[in-house]
């Protein structure tokens, strides 16, 4: 029988930042390390690490800007996934982490993809759960968006959707769900997630990491490269009703990568929140067969 483990919760100072983490099972086994999407944190990750514990130390630290770490206002902090990452580069350092799985969601892919493009030699293995590294999982949802990244106007601003308040970081969630999913979500995920948006300045550092997120569409040939040549092992994890990122997304990492294994779910965008139990199984197999 598999014994339960215990999650613990720590703060590291990373360059004067406050970096919250979660951190599960020991040093010196295969390290994972969980990085969280908009507008969430490391609470997505908390049915997930227990089980696997036992076989990986498991880290999932809350990004700056979200969650419990530190939340400096763009004067004070450069919100840009390659910053973000050099933050999280630094705290596996401290941690004397060397080789790690890494687990890509939504923004906390970009994040990964500075990680594996700067040091591939460290990465063993990606967990994707409807995270973006293609094209193909741009609908034309995201036409606006790329207008505005294109021209950063006033005008190309006001055209894009109104997300930044309580409803769109509710609808990250929810929209696009069938009643049935939609009561599988406990609500206290998107209360969370706005009670710790609404600090100071931090609308302001979202927005920012959103214009930066066509940085990170156009380095899409460069992620390409990065597939094509390091191959690495891959598990895709999909919620099939994720309305930012389009399913054909799965088929791109299908055709870019020889190891790669995916699975699709009756989920959004947040398959963690209503499927745990059944990809937590996933990732604990993935690891263990490509340590």
């Amino acid at each position: 029988m598999q014994a339960i483990q215990k999650v613990r919760h720590r703060q590291a100072d990373v360059n004067g930042l406050e970096v919250f983490f979660r951190e599960a099972g020991r040093p010196g086994q295969p390290t994972v390390l969980l990085l969280h999407g908009f507008p969430s944190s490391s609470h997505t990750f908390r049915e997930v690490m227990p089980t696997l514990a036992d076989i990986a130390y498991v880290i999932a630290p809350d990004l700056p800007g979200f969650g419990m770490s530190s939340s400096p206002t763009i004067d004070k902090y450069d919100y840009t996934f390659e910053n973000l990452s050099r933050t999280i580069e630094n705290l596996l350092d401290q941690l004397g982490v060397e080789r790690f799985f890494v687990y890509l969601h939504d923004f906390g892919a970009p994040v990964g993809y500075h990680l594996v493009t700067r040091a591939p030699n460290r990465i063993r293995g990606l967990i994707v759960q409807n995270g973006n590294a293609h094209e193909d999982g741009l609908g034309e949802q995201w036409d606006s968006a790329k207008a505005y990244w294109a021209n950063p106007t006033d005008d190309r601003r006001a055209e894009l959707p109104d997300w930044l308040n309580f409803a769109g970081t509710r609808d990250q969630y929810l929209a696009g769900l069938p009643d049935y999913l939609r009561a599988l979500h406990p609500p206290e995920s998107w209360h969370l997630d706005w009670e710790r948006m609404s600090r100071p300045g931090n609308i302001d550092a979202q927005f920012a990491l959103f214009s930066d997120y066509g940085n990170h569409v156009a380095r899409f040939d460069e992620l390409a490269a990065y597939h094509r040549t390091h191959q690495p092992p891959a598990l895709v994890l999909w919620g099939r009703r994720d309305p930012y990122f389009d399913v054909d997304e799965v088929l791109a990492y299908h055709h870019a990568l020889e190891r790669m294994d995916a699975h699709i779910y009756d989920g959004g965008h947040f398959l963690m929140e209503t499927h745990a139990e059944e990809c937590a199984k996933l990732m604990r197999a993935f690891m263990l067969d490509n340590v």
